[in-house]
């Protein structure tokens, strides 16, 4: 379809692609995308990695990889036609009517520059006088809710939590007043309750100004509860677009479908997820790909999807989708059963007991006096061998120290570690029994890889100290990256030539490569999009059925924690302040803590109001 141009003069959308098109060597990377943003609106970009959903963001920047370019269609700011736009005056409107909330909030700001130098120098571009920059830098992170903004406007980004870096990141974005905020994955990597407070502050902040934003995002529940309308793409196409609420309640396309499928629910009946088989295509793989992109993966599919590239038409609801069968094919529902739960002898010794173990960090400072700072107070847990226990709590609650201190990574300042019952010390033997029986997945991918080594020596490098294993390596990889739902091609591959989320799946290969007894898994899921989720969550319930291996899953996703976890523990300030069973913990959290946590949890119901802070 053609623009409007009548009705656009009369009353033009803030942003709207007409049959977008990008190649790169002659393949459609993006492929007829054609969307309308509204002013004062939320429009959410939903699909897993390599949907396009970035792609359309840098679009907008004008930043496309070298090798890409736009070979048709438009891409309209109100009435200007971005692609047809001088370079200089395109610039222009970067950082003053459209602005960016990149993905990673830690790597998107220079740790050689206070939160005052950032903000002094974006405000010099938008001229203001240099005597109100500061005063605009307070009011700026004022409306973020920081506390002490005079404090952290002279302080680092090393300084601040991954949530306040967050917060700067969008005072920077609204500083100028845009007309459009492009949000790409912003909430990703944070805890629940950051995450709601981060999207109350956008959702105010849009509202106070009436800017329009294109939310970019891979969670489900997060984009229903948010945006006015939605986009799902797979493959550089939009295969389903319509109102938030109406696609969500009742998606019509078998990749809507197959998301909505993968996802684990926070309440109502445990169901076993289902994910897609196979993986978005690459570059490679699109240049030989012929008729629906989705029909390779799609249980629905017949030859007639092969044949033609269907179209997106309006069947019902106002809701357009790209698929040729009129929605007349039945989804596929995952079944609805009792979660298997591992059965646990109350007499026999546990896999794993963690005995009032305490941990203080030396405080640091050249001209004031070093404090000792209490991570972990008085712990005690343990774990039977293949139980899967969950712990959850806030950034900085102690989790992850928790579990650093089960693995030896660091020493407890009291207390003991016991595995099988007999403790844990610090001499080789004790080090040798730990590492063949846990297994630690760590948090940040891509710190945790080591970027010289290819993915195959990667993934196999808890077997090459064992040299009648090494003739088998190549076949232990194989297998390791197919249950990760890694193509067989990223073997030979560096860490700087895959994505986060295919990391993240290299980091998780590897704690399963020697098929320890214990696996400590921290926000392993965090990244990764619903349907690589599931595959992971399900080869995990997998192994414990096979292998008996028993998992401590450190997660701020309370979704996931119901699906895998029989027990759940809740930290705070380093204390353990509730524990119980998953599903009685949830269903009555005693602890006001525990409420907070489940509070910012976006409800199943659509229908039920999500209490964001005000």
């Amino acid at each position: 379809m053609e623009r409007d141009t009548a009705s656009a003069l009369a009353q033009p959308p803030l942003l709207e692609a007409v049959h977008l098109t990008v190649e790169s060597g002659g393949t459609k990377v993006l492929r007829d995308l054609s969307f309308a943003l509204p002013h004062g609106r939320i429009l959410g970009l939903i699909g897993e990695s390599g949907a396009g959903k970035s792609m359309v963001g840098r679009v907008i920047a004008n930043q496309l990889p070298p090798g890409f370019a736009v070979s048709a269609g438009s891409l309209f700011f109100e009435t200007d036609d971005l692609l047809a736009l001088p370079p200089d005056a395109h610039r222009k409107l970067l950082g003053r009517r459209i602005a960016f909330v990149p993905q990673e909030p830690m790597s998107a700001l220079n740790p050689a520059l206070t939160i005052g130098q950032h903000f002094a120098e974006h405000l010099a571009r938008l001229e203001v006088p240099k005597s109100d920059r500061r005063g605009v830098t307070l009011e700026a992170l004022a409306d973020m809710r920081l506390a002490s903004p005079e404090r952290v406007v002279d302080q680092y980004p090393f300084q601040l939590s991954g949530g306040m870096c967050q917060r700067v990141l969008l005072a920077l974005a609204f500083v100028s007043k845009p007309d459009l905020v492009i949000a790409d994955e912003p909430t990703a990597s944070l805890d629940a309750t950051t995450q709601v407070h981060i999207i109350g502050l956008l959702r105010n902040l849009q509202s106070k100004y009436g800017t329009g934003v294109l939310f970019i995002t891979h969670q489900l529940r997060l984009a229903a509860h948010l945006c006015d309308d939605v986009a799902v793409l797979y493959a550089g196409e939009i295969v389903e677009y319509g109102a938030a609420g109406t696609v969500f309640r009742r998606p019509r396309h078998p990749y809507s479908r197959a998301l909505e499928g993968a996802n684990p629910r926070f309440a109502g009946p445990w169901r076993q997820l289902l994910s897609p088989p196979g993986h978005m295509p690459g570059l490679n793989e699109l240049r030989d790909l012929a008729g629906c992109r989705f029909a390779p993966r799609c249980a629905s599919s017949t030859e007639a999807c092969l044949a033609e590239t269907p179209a997106l038409r309006v069947p019902a609801e106002n809701v357009a989708v790209r698929c040729i069968h009129d929605n007349a094919m039945p989804a596929t529902e995952p079944g609805v059963v009792a979660p298997v739960r591992a059965v646990t002898d109350a007499a026999a010794v546990p896999l794993l007991q963690v005995d009032n173990v305490f941990k203080s960090f030396q405080g640091s400072g050249l001209f004031t006096r070093r404090r000792k700072n209490l991570a972990i107070n008085g712990v005690s847990l343990s774990i039977a061998a293949g139980e899967f226990v969950g712990i959850v709590g806030e950034t900085g609650s102690g989790k992850s120290t928790l579990g650093r201190i089960v693995m030896g990574i660091e020493k407890p300042t009291a207390g003991r570690i016991l595995l099988d019952g007999k403790p844990i010390g610090d001499s080789t033997a004790d080090w040798r029994r730990r590492i063949q029986s846990v297994q630690l997945v760590f948090q940040d991918p891509r710190s945790a890889l080591n970027p010289r080594r290819t993915v195959m020596r990667l993934v196999t490098q808890p077997l090459q100290a064992t040299p009648q294993l090494r003739p088998d390596l190549e076949n232990r990889a194989a297998v390791l990256l197919e249950d990760t739902g890694l193509p067989a091609d990223v073997a030979s591959r560096l860490p700087s030539q895959i994505s986060g989320g295919q990391c993240q799946r290299v980091n998780i290969a590897r704690g399963l490569c020697a098929m320890p007894r214990l696996l400590i898994a921290d926000e392993i899921a965090s990244g990764l999009d619903v349907s690589v989720q599931a595959q992971i969550l399900n080869l995990l319930l997998r192994l414990r059925r096979e292998n008996q291996i028993a998992l401590l899953m450190i997660s701020h996703d309370l979704a996931v924690i119901r699906y895998l976890c029989s027990r759940v523990i809740v930290m705070c300030r380093g204390e353990i302040v509730e524990s119980g069973t998953t599903e009685a913990i949830f269903a009555s959290p005693q602890h006001p803590y525990t409420r907070e946590l489940i509070s910012a949890v976006p409800p199943e119901d659509l229908s039920r109001r999500w209490p964001l802070p005000a």
